[in-house]
């Protein structure tokens, strides 16, 4: 190794921390040699004992790159000392000491054995890209380095990464700093015009650095479609450039163009998504212009949909991107943002396991053994959402019976893919064949234009034709990386390919047994609108031929703001959903028809199936829905007159005046909730409105008045009071327990010489005194006073409004009357 690297410099402290220390955290940033280097550098340390080390990368491409990488810096092969395995591949031997791994195969390793036998220290890289599988692999290494396995290391390596927050969630891990050998990279902000699209604007930028700088260029883009838009309008005007795609779906062949020096010695522009930000080493580069986004996967709980999102590009992850440009010299760095706007970048970027689909992570979970999530270590915890979500998923695909593992739940784990698409698989029977065509589909690009509709169905059949020698209208290098993963599956399950043409309803039943919870039900005949399982309600595209199926499957869809987007799906059979459906009694109260109503419906979710009507529904239930329905509509579905409400507020004042005597609550809130007491009882023979209007309703709440109370209310709180002129009027009470009133002629109360009372005279009334055209003229709860000095005052105005009734000058003695008395003269 005759090339120096800055890592070097720190390698004896690092291996000082490792000898004292299991847990070890390394900082060093892009080109430091912490990827390729380091590792060999570890190879021969005696705490090692001549076993292997596992490197995690968080990448398929930089997995591959490094092993590379660090095989020929030791002149070998991959696949001798230095091997890697990424899915679908491996290349590794007996003489392998240091392996590679990516994505889910470090969580295999340790699923199949707790203990990591044979492993002694393994290697977190890049962890600050927060990865999913990094998060889960590190948390179950932590519990079986503290339960199983006290002699095993673990280093975890990053260019930015939070180490002192980090370091304190792993008791105090010592940090490791190796400064590297970076160069200075001049920044250049050059944002675009506000309404100018991102591909001609980066192309513009790109034009510019080919004019002003020298050396090869490195471009981050968002995700694919934007790489091949841009490589396009470059390819049209720069012959003498060379122009490389560089993302983890390319070929291996075409990666390995893009990161190593064009043969012909020609300049070259590669155009990257963030799969270029860390260990990947692409020579050449001396200048980096950098989008400003990136596609991230982001998991929504409320609708247990992942999709990819294009974000502003975090500030860690610019500073990364820059810094590519400054790896062999100084460079430039053109950021298509303005300067003003940097600063107010999130400074990191979220780790995966917050925004994540966590059906994958719960599944592993329940195969480790784990009853509580809180129970391992944690970097970041998962959200409770979304863990609710998964559970739900794999107990619906039978991974999963609470907490614990299933036999199907174990298969599916065996295989390298998501739950749901593992799930199709095994259940694919005599349709095997067709479930790894369907599965290759759904885990790659889409090979159609998005004008040929959402029909799983029509892809199949242009894979199979493609795959006879076919001519077809269809991306040939996405059929070319779906049907690598096809074979893939093919050679797990020791079939040929079939290149029959399939049966619409055949990949409904598939993709079914994926997406149970988006099997979908047509809301109106040919119409474009459909509703989930789940409940959401999702549209097709308009016009598209799906549009005549009454069912479908859905694969792939957006959450939507209102009403999600179909993008891919098949058509259903009904009678292939038949063993799902479940059957339920649904007895409800039709308020617009004013009756009880009865079905039994077979139901997937909220999709309806079939329903027919109930003849015989328990009186129990019955009762129970008509409760229900006086408590949404209210009292007055009763026969509830003004007599009632009178004789509430009654009761509820002597409740409140009398607490210790047991008036019962009668307030309309708790009639309401408690109408399976004592409204129940009286409903046998009802079974719709009308029937209401029947009931003695007097009776009925006469009975929730204890009988040694009943016989004292109208004595302690009577409807009506006898005034002088022989006058039952109406007593006015309310339910708070203020004074009840009366509204009575002036007249009628000449003689009366005290205000009158109730509840043994404890309440005295409030007397509002009408004039003979029954205005109000006074209100009083002093009548006594009232008489003594208000009364000449509205004598003088009566007796020239109402001239022809008796205004007498005593009150006291005057004799009351019910009309005109004509007055002295």
């Amino acid at each position: 190794m005759s090339v120096s690297y800055p890592v070097q410099e720190i390698v004896p402290q690092l291996k000082e921390a490792l000898l004292h220390h299991r847990v070890v955290i390394l900082q060093a940033p892009p080109g430091a040699g912490k990827s390729t280097v380091l590792p060999l550098m570890l190879l021969d340390e005696p705490w090692l004992q001549g076993n292997k080390m596992i490197m995690l990368e968080p990448r398929k491409l930089a997995a591959r790159s490094v092993a590379h990488r660090m095989a020929s810096l030791r002149n070998e092969d991959a696949g001798e000392t230095i091997g890697y395995r990424v899915r679908f591949e491996s290349v590794v031997s007996g003489r392998t000491r240091c392996e590679v791994v990516t994505e889910g195969i470090l969580t295999r390793m340790l699923q199949n054995d707790n203990a990591l036998e044979g492993v002694n220290l393994v290697i977190f890289d890049e962890f600050h890209e927060r990865s999913l599988h990094a998060d889960l692999a590190l948390a179950l290494c932590l519990q079986a380095q503290n339960v199983l396995r006290d002699d095993l290391r673990i280093l975890i390596m990053s260019a930015t990464l939070d180490g002192e927050k980090i370091s304190s969630l792993l008791g105090n891990a010592p940090i490791i700093t190796s400064l590297g050998r970076q160069y200075p990279v001049s920044l250049r902000y050059a944002a675009p015009d506000k309404d100018t699209y991102l591909a001609p604007a980066t192309a513009r930028v790109i034009r510019k650095a080919l004019t002003e700088q020298q050396g090869d260029i490195l471009t981050f883009l968002p995700g694919t479609a934007d790489i091949h838009r841009v490589a396009e309008l470059l390819e049209t005007e720069n012959s003498d450039v060379s122009i490389n795609p560089l993302y983890g779906d390319l070929p291996f062949k075409k990666q390995q163009e893009a990161i190593t020096p064009h043969p012909q010695g020609k300049r070259k522009v590669v155009l990257a998504t963030s799969i270029a930000e860390t260990s990947l080493t692409i020579e050449g580069i001396t200048t980096v212009v950098d989008s400003g986004y990136a596609r991230v996967p982001k998991f929504d709980p409320r609708s247990g949909l992942t999709r990819l999102e294009t974000i502003r590009v975090t500030r860690d992850a610019a500073d990364q991107r820059s810094g590519r440009a400054g790896r062999l010299g100084p460079g430039i760095a053109y950021r298509m943002w303005p300067e003003t706007l940097h600063h107010t970048l999130q400074p990191h970027r979220q780790p995966e396991i917050l925004e994540a689909d966590l059906a994958p992570l719960m599944l592993e979970l329940a195969n480790w053994g784990v009853q509580n999530i809180n129970e391992l270590t944690w970097i970041t915890p998962p959200p409770a959402g979304a863990i609710n979500q998964a559970k739900e998923l794999l107990q619906q695909l039978g991974a999963t019976v609470g907490n614990v593992i299933t036999a199907r739940g174990r298969e599916m784990l065996r295989l390298p893919t998501h739950p749901r698409i593992a799930h199709m698989l095994l259940e694919g029977g005599t349709l095997t064949a067709l479930a790894t065509d369907i599965a290759a589909l759904l885990e790659e690009r889409d090979p159609m234009a998005k004008t040929a509709g959402a029909d799983v169905s029509l892809r199949v059949e242009v894979l199979r034709k493609w795959r006879a020698g076919e001519r077809v209208n269809a991306d040939r290098q996405s059929l070319e990386r779906v049907e690598r993963v096809a074979l893939s599956w093919r050679k797990i399950f020791k079939i040929a390919a079939d290149n029959a043409m399939p049966i619409d309803s055949d990949v409904g039943r598939l993709l079914a047994e994926a997406y149970p919870e988006r099997i979908a039900r047509q809301m109106e005949k040919s119409g474009v609108r459909y509703k989930l399982a789940n409940g959401r309600v999702v549209r097709l595209p308009d016009h598209d031929p799906l549009m005549r199926e009454t069912w479908l499957a859905v694969a792939q869809l957006d959450s939507g703001t209102g009403e999600g987007k179909i993008f891919l799906a098949a058509p259903l059979d009904e009678e292939d959903l038949v063993h799902r459906a479940e059957e339920k009694e649904v007895v409800s109260w039709n308020a617009e028809k004013g009756m009880i109503t009865a079905v039994l419906e077979r139901r997937i979710g909220n999709a309806l199936l079939a329903t027919r009507p109930l003849t015989n529904v328990s009186e129990a239930l019955r009762i129970k829905i008509l409760c229900e329905a006086v408590q949404a509509e209210g009292l007055k579905m009763l026969p509830w007159e003004e007599t009632h409400d009178a004789w509430q507020a009654r009761v509820m004042s002597l409740r409140t005046w009398r607490p210790d005597d047991g008036w019962p609550d009668v307030s309309a809130e708790h009639l309401l909730q408690t109408t399976d007491e004592w409204l129940a009882p009286y409903l046998q023979n009802v079974t719709r409105r009308q029937d209401f209007n029947k009931l003695p309703l007097d009776q009925i709440l006469a009975g929730l008045i204890p009988w040694n109370l009943n016989s004292r209310l109208d004595v302690l709180a009577p409807p009506k009071l006898s005034v002088p002129s022989g006058s039952m009027i109406k007593l006015h009470y309310a339910s708070d327990g203020r004074p009840p009133f009366i509204e009575v002629r002036l007249q009628e109360v000449f003689g009366l010489q005290e205000t009158p009372a109730v509840n043994e005279g404890r309440n005295k009334i409030i007397l509002h005194l009408l004039s003979p055209g029954y205005k109000p003229v006074q209100v009083t709860q002093d009548l006594k006073s009232f008489w003594q000095t208000t009364y000449h005052e509205v004598r003088k105005e009566m007796r020239m409004r109402y001239p022809r009734h008796h205004w007498p000058e005593d009150p006291w003695t005057a004799e009351a009357v019910r009309g005109a008395k004509r007055r002295n003269t």
